[in-house]
């Protein structure tokens, strides 16, 4: 007979641990016994009783009881619900302290995969630490026990959705709605087949898009409009993948439209609820400019802006450069950069697509001269275009970067091509999350 294959069970005795750091995911990290434990809610320099959650080969996994000696970094997390809700992890860390850690992080990358550092770094950029969170992707779930609807973020250790009737990391004007969206869809008919709602927030206008796993009765869709009237909202559903989304209010196609302003450039961007956009608008409104600035663009310089998305960058570049070339890979975000061209009356930027991981020879773009780059990666990072890039032979390059083990790997390569690490900071683009944001020049 086959053996089943058992989790093992875990003390139930809770343990003393100290706390040496704080790993890159946002826990304190401390020995029991010689071995590793990862500790949530603990801080490096803290003695904390904890509880064990899992253990494996090499490291134990516990979460913090109670804090017998606590770090001068150790703040009152602004969310009552943080020891429940898994959508932040670092609220009991000061910002000060939290930016650190995020800094550090990218030094420990930039040394460990690039086995270089900036000539100078960059003071940290920050901006709102709460209700700063445009878009996101909420859980919905009606519990028959609670005989209501819970929406939000799942519970820490578990699939469970939290049980919250606010969240201070929202917009203000998301946050304020969960409840009354919570009963909403109480009352109605496919109440259990509705999974998630993605929210996405412009200057002015927010959009809900609700997913839902069985056809909307006529009935429920009346309630959806009326809800969305009541509070201002545009309202889509999406019965199966994304090209299936489709707008049921406002009918117009104006007053539904989302945008946000750049003022310092003068530009409003169109966009729609699915397309990528910055999720902190207001670090966005602080990053263009710094990226425009360090790189010192000119009025005869010739940009090339890759993994442009609908322009959050090339639209302001192009009211400050002699040409601008946006690049992207997805065709809906091309047609919208071509579209925020237009809308900006921009006629020196033009918007190609192309899959910037394969060779890109016959290209038409890539045989213009460009003097100037700008790139903003996905997470998996920008290797593959580096060998173009150099091609070019640019004198400056500023890189935008999610991921800061892909910037340094990247840096690297730049690095060996002949390329300087002038300068290289942090920027807090999710506010008590372990996510680090970066931005680097580099110069010939």
């Amino acid at each position: 007979m086959a053996r089943r294959n058992r989790r093992k069970q875990v003390p139930t005795e809770p343990v003393t641990v100290e706390i040496e750091s704080l790993s890159h995911e946002g826990r304190g990290v401390g020995r029991i016994n010689g071995k590793t434990i990862f500790v949530d809610g603990a801080l490096a320099g803290e003695t904390v009783e904890a509880q064990y959650i899992y253990q494996r080969g090499k490291f134990d996994e516990a979460k913090t009881l109670n804090v017998i000696s606590a770090s001068p970094d150790r703040v009152e997390p602004p969310c009552e619900n943080f020891a429940v809700c898994g959508g932040c992890s670092m609220q009991h860390l000061s910002s000060a302290a939290q930016i650190q850690h995020k800094e550090s992080i990218l030094k420990e990358q930039l040394a460990h995969f690039a086995k270089t550092e900036p000539e100078e770094w960059l003071e940290p950029l920050q901006a709102e630490l709460l209700a700063y969170r445009r878009k996101a992707r909420l859980g919905v779930r009606y519990v028959m026990k609670k005989e209501r609807t819970l929406i939000g973020f799942r519970e820490k250790y578990s699939n469970f959705l939290a049980d919250i009737d606010h969240c201070p990391v929202l917009v203000k004007r998301v946050s304020d709605i969960l409840m009354p969206l919570s009963e909403l869809i109480d009352s109605l008919q496919i109440r259990q087949f509705i999974p998630q709602i993605e929210v996405a927030n412009g200057d002015d206008k927010t959009a809900l898009i609700v997913r839902h796993l069985k056809p909307m009765p006529e009935e429920d869709c009346v309630k959806w409009v009326e809800f969305a009237k009541e509070h201002g909202l545009v309202v889509y559903l999406q019965p199966k993948g994304p090209k299936t989304v489709h707008r049921i209010w406002p009918l117009d196609d104006e007053e539904s439209q989302l945008s946000y302003r750049l003022p310092e450039f003068n530009v409003e961007l169109l966009q729609e609820p699915l397309d990528f956009a910055q999720v902190n608008a207001s670090i966005n409104r602080k990053m263009v400019p710094y990226a425009i600035e360090l790189l010192d663009v000119q009025p005869e310089d010739r940009v090339l802006d890759l993994f442009c998305g609908l322009g959050n960058f090339t639209i302001p570049l192009a009211t400050r450069a002699k040409t601008v070339v946006g690049v992207e890979g997805v065709d809906e975000m091309v047609a919208r950069g071509k579209q925020n061209a237009k809308h900006n009356q921009l006629d020196n930027v033009e918007f190609y697509q192309a899959d910037l991981t394969k060779n890109l020879e016959e290209e038409t773009w890539v045989n213009r001269d460009y003097n100037k780059v700008l790139i903003d990666p996905a997470r998996s990072g920008a290797l593959e275009v580096i060998e173009n890039i150099v091609k070019f032979n640019p004198e400056k390059i500023v890189y935008v970067s999610c991921n800061p083990a892909t910037l340094a790997r990247d840096t690297g390569e730049l690095v060996n091509r002949g390329y300087k690490l002038k300068k290289a900071g942090v920027m807090d683009m999710f506010p008590h999350t372990t996510h680090v944001e970066s931005i680097a020049l580099f110069e010939k």
